[in-house]
């Protein structure tokens, strides 16, 4: 990550933003695991609106948070490196906290039925944390399109596969794939702040 000396404001390399969607995307792994394991028989048609599904509320919700702060970035940009920080571990820290917890017990949702109220919660608050990134992109020098498709695409391939790994055996990545997503947004929040800080190239 550089200084744009126009905007003033740290540019966010490809890399780092397509590991923030493979981070934001974890939880819609999670979820999309779950789902699998209901399917009595794979289905693809159902895998993909599964996978469409968790993609699009994960590439709406950072529009949305972008969108929100956008009118603050005049007032914002002397601590975009703190608001980043803090915002990224605070999602990163919450992931690997939770990856730690119990289970949570599984619903008696019928096998073999896409149930639609239930995808679409699921969808939901899989992304909330998503507002959040894209606050912090608002902090930043980034194509707000491009970071969403990327976080779109990244969702989408994750979810899908997902869906087949769960259907083959069950919620066994749960824990690790919520942990690894969690590792991956508090690493590039440090790294942000230390560049900010003038610590990091």
């Amino acid at each position: 990550m550089i200084l744009n000396k126009k905007s003033g404001r740290r540019l966010m390399s490809l890399w780092s933003i397509w590991m923030i969607g493979l981070g934001v995307s974890a939880d819609a792994f999670a979820a999309s695991l779950t789902s699998g394991l209901k399917m009595g028989r794979f289905n693809y048609r159902h895998a993909l609106a599964i996978a469409l599904t968790f993609a699009g509320f994960q590439a709406a919700m950072p529009l949305f948070g972008w969108l929100l702060a956008a009118n603050f970035t005049s007032v914002l940009d002397p601590y975009d490196h703190w608001i980043a920080f803090l915002l990224l571990i605070g999602i990163g820290g919450k992931m690997t906290w939770e990856a730690f917890q119990a289970e949570d017990e599984e619903d008696d949702e019928h096998r073999g039925r896409l149930n639609l109220r239930r995808l679409l919660i699921l969808g939901v608050a899989t992304s909330i944390d998503a507002a959040a990134v894209g606050v912090s992109f608002a902090m930043l020098e980034v194509s707000i399109l491009h970071a969403i498709l990327c976080i779109g695409l990244v969702t989408l391939a994750t979810s899908f596969a997902a869906v087949g790994i769960g259907h083959r055996i069950g919620v066994k990545f749960r824990k690790p794939a919520e942990f690894l997503g969690g590792a991956v947004l508090i690493i590039i929040g440090v790294r942000i702040l230390l560049q900010g800080l003038g610590l990091l190239a």
